[in-house]
Order: structure tokens, then C-alpha cells, then sequence
């Protein structure tokens, strides 16, 4: 591996824990602090999400952060990333989700696994994971289409507040990140037999996020490459 992907690993690897840390933690935390209000529960846990993706995204842009397979799947299709690159990213996206949710969990004094009983499975629930995904994807090169690049971080932490709200599915939107919340029995988790079709969903939304993402921007594989370069 060479030290540039590994720098870029790296960065994957921390800011998925992070952000996974943030969606876990402050589920405990909302369930704790307002344990009769559901309403309420999702507000905090959204607010605090959003607002850890824009740090985040700010504080690693320059090295790698799309802490999302989807998202590098998608670079990889417009052949920004190679496969070997794209295996990498992946990988330490999946494991530092893992590592996040194992802290979170710890940082609460819950045991570091406890596989999640929240069931979220339904026709419309699904539907909102592939709308949560597809748009997730516009919002990003959109936003890089129009040179803003410095601004996807806001873009995208606003864009992951409201999906909490107007998507069924409460917009998990990144297969890292559902399978480090089956980690958790608490208010963000998902239940180990729920993870299979949300991922799915995940993957038709990031498929329909590509063929869009090509008919909106017929320059897209330079905007990904421009993206990629900025590392």
C-alpha cells in the first residue's frame, strides 16, 4: 500500500468512527435525557449528526472523506478510485464504523457488543433507504459540480439532518454505518436481520444515484477525479 492511500485509509478509518461514535452516542444520550419523547429523541440524535458530518467532512476533506462505500463505489464508477483503492477505502470505512459503535457503546457503560433488537423492515422503510441513498449522492457532486467543494460539508450535514425527518428509514443511507449500528441495542441500532435489505436498498439508491449523477452532469468522472485530487 502506498503512503498516499494509506493517508487516505486512514482518514476513512477515523472519520467513520467518528461519526458512527456520533449517531450511537447521542442516541444513548437522547434516550437518556428525554426518555418519554420519541420526537424529541430523533431531534437531538439528527442535530448532533448533522452537525459531527459537517466537522468532519471539514476536518478530513483534504485528505479523504466520503466515509460511505456507496459514495466510493460511485467514484470507483466514474473512475476516480481503482478497484484496488476503492477495496481499501471500503474496508477501513466498514472497520472504523465498527470500532465507533464499540466506543459509543463503551462510553455509556454498556457492554462493547450488543447486537441491536431494533427491527426496521418494510416496503416503505426500504423505499426510504434507496430515496436517503439516491439523494445523498446529488447532494455531494452537485454541490462539487458547481466548484463549491469547500461547501459539501454543510451541504451534506444539513441534506443528513432533514433526511432523518422526511425519509422513512430515518436515513442510515451508508452500509458502514448500518452494519456498525447493529452493534448497539439502543435507540440508533438496527437489528442484525434488518441490515441485509437496508444494505440492498443502499446500493440500488447508489446505482440510481450514478445513472442520475451522469444525466445531470455529463462531466462527471472529472468532477469525482477533481474530488479525488484534492487528497
Amino acid at each position: 500500500m502506498t503512503h498516499f492511500l494509506a493517508r487516505r485509509a486512514l482518514a476513512e478509518f477515523v472519520g467513520t468512527a467518528f461519526l458512527v461514535a456520533a449517531v450511537i452516542g447521542s442516541g444513548i444520550a437522547a434516550a437518556r435525557l428525554s426518555p418519554h419523547d420519541v420526537g424529541l429523541q430523533l431531534l437531538e440524535n439528527s442535530i448532533i449528526t448533522g452537525g459531527a458530518l459537517v466537522a468532519l467532512i471539514l476536518a478530513l476533506q483534504p485528505v479523504s472523506a466520503a466515509f460511505n462505500p456507496v459514495v466510493t463505489l460511485v467514484e470507483r464508477a466514474l473512475g476516480a478510485v481503482g478497484n484496488r483503492e476503492a477495496a481499501v477505502l471500503i474496508a477501513a470505512q466498514v472497520c472504523g464504523g465498527a470500532l465507533g459503535a464499540v466506543v459509543a457503546n463503551l462510553m455509556f457503560e454498556l457492554s462493547a457488543v450488543n447486537l441491536s433488537t431494533h427491527h426496521r423492515g418494510s416496503g416503505g422503510t426500504w423505499l426510504g433507504e434507496a430515496v436517503a441513498t439516491l439523494g445523498l449522492l446529488v447532494i455531494i457532486f452537485g454541490t462539487a459540480r458547481t466548484g463549491r467543494s469547500d461547501r459539501v460539508a454543510f451541504a451534506v450535514g444539513g441534506y443528513i439532518l432533514a433526511a432523518y425527518w422526511f425519509t422513512s428509514s430515518t436515513s442510515f443511507a451508508n452500509p458502514a454505518v448500518t452494519v456498525a449500528r447493529m452493534l448497539s441495542n439502543s435507540f440508533a441500532g438496527i437489528a442484525p436481520s434488518s441490515v441485509l435489505m437496508f444494505v440492498v436498498m443502499q446500493l440500488v439508491g447508489g446505482l440510481l444515484g450514478y445513472g442520475l449523477i451522469r444525466a445531470l452532469y455529463p462531466n462527471a468522472p472529472a468532477i469525482a477525479a477533481d474530488a479525488a485530487a484534492q487528497t
